[in-house]
């Protein structure tokens, strides 16, 4: 070969690699262009946590990657099903080859897109080469694709799709590895498919919650440039006790919003964590859509705060100097009349329909807020943060025992027919909450401290009125948050201070911690908002977190209807015991005070016993089933003021002429004994069968099993029916 036919041989060669080249660039940008819109870039994540469950599906993945048979990943919505076809095909030898992912229920029913068309457009699983090809939601695979796709597990070929029934198309082979993804087990699939993962809920890996936790909240706070901030101790028992029912993609979006609620916060309290409960909004009815004239009512001014700093400061200071200065006895005195025979009948009566409303207008917090703004005005500085994990932990401990003291002292100092003694106590609590309204932050006596508060909130949870948001809307259009933590006015939510208990209206669990003030009605651009008739006391059977202290404050209210009828027993049963002498009388009180808690705890030693004689599963706790008595404690309060409420409550205005020493012949409303005393026994029965009824609702059993409590409760009806009624 001479030299020009040598150079003309490279020549040729040098032509048909550069041919060949340009042929593979533009199969390879072709390629690109045709799975570039399903293409999966990255790993959006490991496993994270130590659990068991994290362990093994670790161990899972690793093995599939080393495979090349198909794999199906099957478990339940927000798993992140997707991420864990990437971390399979990352960790395998074809890690370098594309990945692509179709939704099942958006391809074509012929599968051109997938499969191609003969003698025509190649399909996906021609471009795709040895990659990995994720089907996503194979349940919703069209049926007419269903046989072709177990052909291609069964036997790695696919026909392509053609219009020529005559003569079908020859069947390709497919080097591409297909990963299924379901959120259930698909068995006409599961059968080709050597691999299957199922992927464990995040309910069953509460180990790897605080991991779970840190990392997305590591990955947060640095996309955004803040500080991580820490998560406290009862938000993670909070999150602990959920369910999760959208999973990982539920908890990514709840440190979201926990974030940006706290608003670079240091920690991240269990106000700031909520999530949709569907239990929270069965047998509602929204009373600002059926009454927009109500909607009107709550965000005007006057609601509370026109009321409150327009007639209670004065009134409450006007009763207090009347109780001080006035005669000392209620016959004379009408603010003492007031207090006793107005107040307490009437807020035991409201509690059923409003709840804790009263808190809303309650004059001690009222002056409690008036003190911080003005000292606040004087002395700028930052307010200290609520002790939270203190509170929460001996807070109802430190109201129960006041409220003990305060029963002692209304029975040994006789408080309901000495007027100074109930200004005292007006003011010594009016002094809890001034004193720690300059050291915390908004209502913090209120919320954890103040014995008339912590009353309220107990019996709040029977009520059939709630404020409650509507989670969705939150979630999706608030990014505020400023019903929580105040702010200017947005759209058509008016500037507030935010919540004076500090509480978001979509993660209220009960009535406790709501007093309708409407501050987060005023607050909410979204109309998120509602006020709701609901199933009185229907958290305590669905949503309910029962707490010791609340159980214990339960009891001795129960017990200050003992103690208040103690007199009367001593002098009716002729008892050789002197009520003047302060210690026998201190002794009798406490015996009072304790006595009522003894009844149930006998029947719940009794239902232990019967489910251990009859072999069943173990019965609800005592700190549950100690709620069903609460119908009865209300019921039973409000019996014993009935006999204030209708009888001296009607002679207030003469009882007015004799406090500023005047007589005169003024209407009075009184009704007859016989009708009080009627009353007051349909009141206790009435308690009764409602104690009775939420018991079972709350237990769940059979009658027969929860008989020691429905005759305890029986029992202490008897027995007040007996101390009460004359």
């Amino acid at each position: 070969m001479n030299k020009v036919e040598w150079l003309a041989a490279q020549l040729e060669k040098a032509t048909t690699e550069r041919e060949q080249l340009t042929a593979q660039l533009e199969y390879e940008r072709q390629r690109q262009t045709e799975l570039r819109p399903y293409l999966v870039p990255r790993i959006r994540r490991g496993v994270i946590g130590n659990s068991r469950y994290a362990v093994r599906l670790r161990q899972q993945i690793k093995e599939a990657a080393q495979s090349s048979e198909s794999v199906m990943i099957f478990g339940e919505p927000g798993l992140e099903k997707d991420n864990i076809a990437s971390l399979i095909h990352h960790g395998s030898p074809q890690r370098r080859e594309p990945m692509i992912q179709l939704t099942c229920g958006l391809l074509q029913t012929s599968g051109a897109e997938l499969f191609g068309r003969a003698n025509g457009k190649p399909g996906l699983l021609a471009w795709v080469g040895q990659g990995t090809v994720v089907l996503n939601n194979i349940q919703d695979l069209p049926p007419e694709l269903r046989p072709q796709i177990v052909q291609l597990l069964k036997t790695k070929t696919y026909s392509p799709v053609s219009r020529d029934s005559e003569s079908p198309p020859i069947p390709q082979p497919c080097e591409a590895r297909i990963v299924l993804i379901s959120e259930r087990k698909a068995p006409e699939f599961a059968q080709c498919t050597p691999q299957q993962l199922k992927i464990p809920p995040l309910r069953v890996r509460k180990t790897d919650l605080r991991a779970l936790l840190d990392y997305n909240l590591n990955l947060y706070c640095r996309s955004r440039g803040i500080a991580k901030p820490t998560i406290s101790p009862e938000a993670l028992r909070r999150l602990q006790a959920y369910d999760f029912p959208n999973n990982l993609r539920e908890l990514t979006a709840l440190v979201k919003r926990a974030v940006n609620q706290g608003d670079q916060a240091s920690e991240l309290t269990e106000e700031l964590f909520w999530s949709t409960d569907n239990k929270k909004t069965r047998f509602r009815l929204n009373l600002l859509k059926s009454y927009p004239r109500l909607r009107q009512f709550l965000q005007s001014k006057f609601w509370p705060e026109g009321l409150n700093y327009g007639i209670t400061t004065w009134v409450f200071a006007l009763v207090v100097i009347i109780l001080f200065i006035g005669p000392q006895t209620r016959d004379q005195n009408f603010a003492l009349n007031l207090f006793w025979a107005w107040w307490w009948p009437l807020i035991l009566l409201a509690f059923p329909f409003v709840g804790r409303l009263w808190c809303a207008v309650c004059p001690f917090m009222i002056y409690g807020e008036l003190t911080q703004k003005l000292s606040l005005k004087l002395w700028p500085r930052e307010l200290q943060p609520w002790p939270r994990q203190a509170a929460e932990r001996w807070g109802g401990w430190f109201l129960f025992g006041l409220f003990a003291l305060i029963f002692l002292w209304e029975e040994l100092w006789d408080l309901p027919n000495t007027a100074y003694l109930s200004s005292c106590l007006l003011l010594l609590i009016t002094a809890g909450a001034v004193i720690f309204s300059l050291l915390f932050e908004r209502r913090f006596w209120c919320r954890y401290l103040c014995p008339i508060g912590g009353m309220n909130g107990l019996f709040a949870k029977l009520s059939m009125t709630e404020l409650r948001a509507q989670t969705g809307i939150c979630s999706a259009e608030c990014t505020t948050y400023q019903c929580y933590k105040g702010g200017p006015a947005k759209g058509e939510g008016q500037e507030t201070e935010g919540c004076p208990l500090y509480s978001h209206p979509a993660q209220l669990q009960d009535n406790r911690d709501c007093v309708l003030c409407m501050t987060c009605l005023k607050a909410c651009p979204h109309r998120s908002v509602a006020v709701n008739l609901r199933p009185p006391g229907i958290e305590l059977w669905t949503t309910h977190t029962p707490q010791a202290y609340e159980v214990a404050l339960l009891f001795l209210l129960l017990g200050g209807v003992f103690m208040r009828r103690f007199p009367t027993v001593v002098q009716q049963w002729d008892l050789s015991l002197d009520l003047a002498a302060f210690v026998p009388h201190l002794g009798g009180a406490i015996l009072a005070l304790g006595l009522p808690a003894i009844a149930p705890l006998l029947a719940f030693a009794l239902i232990q016993g019967i489910y251990r004689w009859q072999n069943t599963p173990k019965p609800r706790p005592f700190i549950e089933l100690a709620y069903g008595y609460l119908p009865l404690v209300l019921g039973a309060n409000l019996a014993h003021y009935l006999d204030l409420g209708l009888g001296e409550a009607g002679r207030i205005l003469p009882v007015t002429l004799a406090t500023f020493g005047m007589t005169g012949n003024l209407p009075m409303m009184v009704a007859d004994p016989a009708v009080i005393v009627f009353l007051q026994g349909v009141t206790l029965l009435a308690g009764l069968l409602f104690s009775v009824i939420l018991t079972q609702k709350i237990a769940r059993q059979a009658w027969r099993l929860l008989l020691p409590q429905h005759l305890s409760a029986i029992a202490l009806t008897f027995t007040l029916w007996m101390f009460i009624l004359p």
